[in-house]
């Protein structure tokens, strides 16, 4: 008695189509499992084996083989345990097979045959739209906790069940009584599951800091890094909460992305609309690798995926380990990050904006000498854990001035998120008409072999650069970052060519990098001091 039943596998944050057959054939009782399966996979023969008997059903002492194919993809998780169950049901005639051809199952068992949420459905239910799997008649079977999350994806027959007992009632039904029972949007509440009701924080609030402002401005305008460096009490963490606010609203296709990322990390909230607010991630500088750029022995996202489309945080930037932030060095060339284990890749999205914030020495004050009472070592030291290849890849170093007492008092109305924003979607409109059917959006992102085209110089801007190129000490790396800055500041002023202005600007961006690395220029007054 053989039969087969459709599932999904999970690749990244992607669904791939699979098979789970059953042979139940004369022989020795056994009850394997094969299909290049991982151990909760395999495990799933207990719970399977269990499940049915709390339901009523016992197995026949025959040999019982489950393959999930194909057998050259690594399948896990636990979202094989009801496919496998209605496999064998069906091999020994307890479900009607002929229902199976139009159905994709997935769910996990308990011992006792109820049927749990499993994480990952959204990238289920959008594999099957657009296969052709997708018809009027073909159906989605997926735990009743998890049926909201598949109505995300419109156009598809999703049948939610909460234990084995309901899967095989309603499966006995015909094909008109069975289709009252598929959810629908007006079972479920369609409250954004992103929605805020706190008080957001606002530019208004911020008082000075002119050149932060602007920074964040430039950053969230063309999708450029930023590294803030200045005293505690300046205002780093609070600009950094601050760049959502002016950030555009996400587009359709950012808001699936991210909601396909949260779904699998088992983080898409139960109120029923796909992720419209860009995300803000602050992860702790206790952070692991894995934590932080995905994996573990169960890969899955990190931080730097579940910011996709918003903005990572990375407060207190030395404090990190060194190796934790080599790790990003791929991620923010590449816009994904690639897990490897047994034999099997895995790549997650990893397109954030990143903002990173940190003191100039441990007690925060350098290069105050009157207060700062660090030393040489300490110093050096402290630095030292920001390698220069990283900081290559951060586009704006901007150094953050302590508040004066007067822009504490000042009651002078300061310019709102709403307004800055405005600005940034016209300058991102100007980028997205400029780069057209190219594949990138942002002027962070034109690749070096369009440089020469999109971030032209006049002979004075040559000779400009030429200088500033021997005289900061750049690499090619900073240089082309300084382009594509400068291409921003253009556009930010809505010209069509850059000039030497906008080149000073972006180079003035890269200064700190001097300022604070370079141990001749930088730490001369201290050894004098000391």
């Amino acid at each position: 008695m053989y039969s087969s039943v459709k599932t999904a596998a999970l690749q990244g944050i992607d669904s791939i189509n699979v098979s789970c057959e059953a042979d139940v054939s004369d022989g020795l009782p056994v009850f394997d499992l094969v299909g290049f399966l991982s151990t909760e996979v395999r495990e799933s023969r207990e719970r399977v084996r269990t499940a049915l008997r709390n339901t009523g059903i016992n197995l026949p002492a025959k040999r019982i083989t489950i393959n999930i194919s194909p057998a050259s993809i690594r399948k896990s998780g636990t979202s094989f345990d009801l496919p496998i169950a209605a496999s064998i049901l069906a091999a020994i005639g307890v479900i009607p097979e002929e229902i199976l051809h139009r159905v994709i199952m997935i769910g996990e068992l308990s011992l006792y045959g109820d049927v749990l949420p499993i994480k990952g459905v959204l990238p289920v239910a959008l594999s099957m739209k657009d296969s052709p799997l997708n018809s009027q008649e073909n159906i989605l079977i997926v735990p009743r906790e998890n049926a909201s999350e598949a109505a995300l994806c419109p156009g598809l027959n999703i049948l939610p069940i909460t234990s084995l007992r309901e899967l095989i009632q309603l499966l006995s039904l015909d094909q008109t009584e069975l289709k009252s029972h598929y959810f629908t949007v007006s079972n479920r509440d369609t409250t954004s599951n992103d929605q805020d009701t706190s008080i957001q924080p606002d530019f208004k609030d911020l008082q000075g800091q002119k050149v932060l402002r602007r920074s964040l401005e430039v950053a969230a305008s063309g999708g450029h890094h930023v590294l803030l460096i200045g005293p505690p009490g300046s205002g780093k963490t609070m600009a950094a909460k601050l760049l959502p606010t002016i950030l555009p609203p996400m587009t359709s296709l950012e808001q699936l992305k991210l909601s396909k990322i949260y779904s699998v990390s088992g983080l898409l909230k139960d109120n029923q609309s796909l992720m419209s607010k860009r995300p803000y991630r602050a992860p702790h500088h206790t952070i692991t690798s894995a934590g932080l750029t995905g994996g573990g022995s169960k890969p899955s996202p990190g931080e730097i995926s579940l910011a996709t489309s918003g903005v990572l945080f990375l407060d207190e930037l030395p404090e990190f380990q060194k190796k934790t932030l080599e790790n990003l060095r791929e991620p923010l060339e590449e816009k994904t990050v690639t897990i490897v284990r047994n034999n099997n890749s895995i790549t997650y999205p990893a397109d954030f904006l990143m903002i990173c914030a940190m003191n100039p020495c441990p007690c925060g004050h350098y290069p105050d000498l009157s207060r700062c009472r660090c030393s040489h070592a300490s110093i050096s030291n402290y630095l030292s854990k920001i390698s220069q290849p990283l900081l290559d890849r951060i586009d704006l170093t901007v150094e953050a001035k302590e508040v004066s007492f007067q822009d504490l008092i000042s009651t002078a109305p300061q310019e709102s998120s709403q307004e800055i924003r405005q600005r940034v979607i016209r300058t991102r409109a100007i980028q997205e008409k400029r780069f057209q059917g190219l594949g990138y959006h942002l002027n962070s992102q034109i690749p070096v072999r369009d440089l020469n085209h999109f971030c032209s110089l006049t002979e004075d801007g040559k000779h400009y650069m030429e200088s500033a190129y021997h005289k900061e000490g750049l690499t090619a790396r900073s240089f082309h970052r300084i382009l594509r800055v400068a291409r921003t500041l253009a556009d930010m002023d809505q010209e069509e060519n850059i000039s030497t202005i906008h080149l000073m600007e972006a180079v003035s961006y890269r200064s700190m990098d001097k300022k604070y690395w370079e141990n001749d220029y930088t730490l001369g007054g201290l050894h004098q001091w000391q």
